[in-house]
């Protein structure tokens, strides 16, 4: 088949499920990831015919598009904070809101001498690797419950060149912690949202991110962030700071968790206006 006709064709195809603009960004992504062909490319050379491996490539993943699998799964790779890492279902795709806890994050760590730090949840490894690329003088713990999750993230260091120690661990049994030290500071982005809510979401997020990333019990949707609460208490420094990632509706709450318990906390808006972090500070 010849260049600018399959073009057309798998555009027409994305914009079944996808808007045209998106279908059109997703287009390029692929041609250009998949086959490294550009835009640029297919008004040059309309009539080039396409090899058949290449072909195979960009049809499997078309395919994989059309079962409503994101992007970043297909091609097995995602941006974030200017940085390149490999994604599969076993970890969360990253997204623009923690890239903002993460500017956050920066900007408190280049006026403080804070040295420790701890990321529970890590997934893809993208919190605490932008954080040691930026600061690369801290000393970053990195924990996921998701074997998984650790070898993605461990990979992904490697392929940045940045050295953190990362754990399988389940932050929520207690028992564990004694095999953690005590931080300058905890950073996270844990699951938040009830389960009731998955019907109401995309299918692109409910039938392929994790679920063990994504969902808590409708009964205890804090349940992370009062673990957290529990283990600064022996394992946060003084005049230490937490950085977390919360769902809007959840964000008041968990600032008076740490309110309640002696903390500073505030919550902070995301680019789009809505409550998505709490900044928390200890000073006893």
């Amino acid at each position: 088949m010849k260049l600018n006709e399959f073009y057309r064709h798998y555009l027409s195809k994305l914009k079944l499920i996808y808007v045209e603009n998106e279908a059109s960004n997703i287009t390029k992504m692929v041609f250009e990831s998949l086959a490294n062909i550009s835009r640029a490319d297919v008004l040059r050379n309309p009539e080039m015919e396409i090899e058949a491996n290449t072909f195979s490539s960009l049809n499997q993943a078309l395919n994989q598009l059309l079962n409503h699998q994101p992007i970043q799964y297909v091609l097995g790779e995602a941006w974030f904070y200017h940085l390149k890492f490999k994604v599969s279902d076993a970890v969360l795709i990253p997204r623009p809101e923690t890239e903002e806890l993460v500017e956050i994050a920066i900007q408190h760590l280049k006026q403080k001498n804070q040295k420790k730090l701890l990321d529970i949840g890590t997934g893809s490894g993208c919190i605490p690797i932008s954080l040691k690329k930026n600061i690369p003088e801290i000393n970053i713990t990195s924990v996921d419950l998701s074997t998984k999750a650790i070898e993605i993230a461990s990979e992904n260091a490697d392929n940045h060149q940045i050295k953190i120690y990362f754990k399988v661990l389940d932050f929520l049994d207690e028992n564990s912690w004694q095999n953690l030290d005590a931080y300058d500071v905890i950073i996270s982005n844990p699951p938040y949202i009830p389960n009731v809510e998955i019907q109401s979401m995309d299918k692109h997020v409910t039938e392929f991110e994790p679920h063990l990333a994504l969902f808590v019990p409708d009964e205890d949707p804090l349940i992370f962030y009062k673990a957290i609460l529990r283990f600064a208490k022996n394992h946060l420094n003084k005049n230490g700071n937490i950085f977390l990632e919360t769902h809007e509706n959840f964000a008041d709450e968990v600032c008076s968790l740490f309110k309640d318990a002696g903390y500073e906390a505030t919550v902070k808006n995301d680019l789009f206006d809505k409550p998505r972090m709490v900044l928390i500070n200890r000073f006893h």
